[in-house]
């Protein structure tokens, strides 16, 4: 990381779509302290520029192929606990919100937030603070009023490996995706199943889709 003070702001861009990357990297580098030093598209790739480049803010897509922007988070903050992430999303779903802070995110925007905001949360990350567009405040907000999901009892490995067999990976993909034994992923499935109580798979995409990790 750098003397953010002294050089501006390193960001590390990753998402998925390549327009997406294009247009905020435009957005960043107007701002004359924010600097993109490197852009991934998945979740591995994102690790690696991570290593290369030590950037003072990843700003990061939940939603990715194979492995998650969850994954991603856990990969980079077991690597630098200090690392600042900020989720840049179009999900606005409480449990993926609290999944995300749970494995090490700084902050949550969404994709529906305009720029200026993007910029500001951004900044606030990088000097160590927490941020969090007004939607995503509002939805914590509510969530902490409410009697809460059945998947709150799911830690972040958890939420991620239900996500994928949602939308429909197979074990053995999800296994490469996370780098785990296949048993190991069947063993997280069996539990995920006893914590949330679901008697079967269809039950659980069910319940997966109820709280947003997939469509049906």
């Amino acid at each position: 990381m750098s003397d953010v003070a002294a050089t501006g702001i390193s960001v590390l861009l990753v998402d998925d779509h390549p327009i997406v990357r294009q247009g905020y990297r435009r957005v960043l580098e107007s701002q004359g302290d924010l600097h993109v030093v490197a852009e991934a598209d998945n979740a591995a790739d994102a690790y690696g520029a991570f290593k290369a480049h030590d950037p003072d803010v990843v700003l990061l897509d939940i939603s990715m192929p194979g492995a998650s922007g969850l994954e991603a988070i856990r990969n980079i903050r077991a690597r630098s606990p200090r690392a600042r992430i900020l989720v840049f999303t179009m999900h606005n779903e409480a449990v993926l919100v609290k999944a995300a802070f749970s494995a090490g995110a700084s902050g949550f925007v969404t994709k529906s937030s305009e720029p200026s905001a993007v910029v500001t949360a951004i900044r606030s990350v990088a000097r160590g603070e927490r941020a969090m567009s007004d939607d995503i405040a509002h939805i914590l907000a509510e969530d902490s009023l409410s009697a809460g999901s059945a998947l709150d009892q799911l830690g972040e490995r958890e939420i991620e490996i239900l996500r994928q067999f949602a939308g429909g990976a197979t074990t053995e993909q999800i296994a490469a995706h996370l780098n785990l034994s296949v048993k190991t992923v069947q063993n997280y499935h069996y539990l995920i199943k006893t914590k949330t109580g679901a008697r079967t798979d269809a039950q659980l995409v069910r319940l997966a889709a109820s709280c947003g990790l997939t469509r049906i």
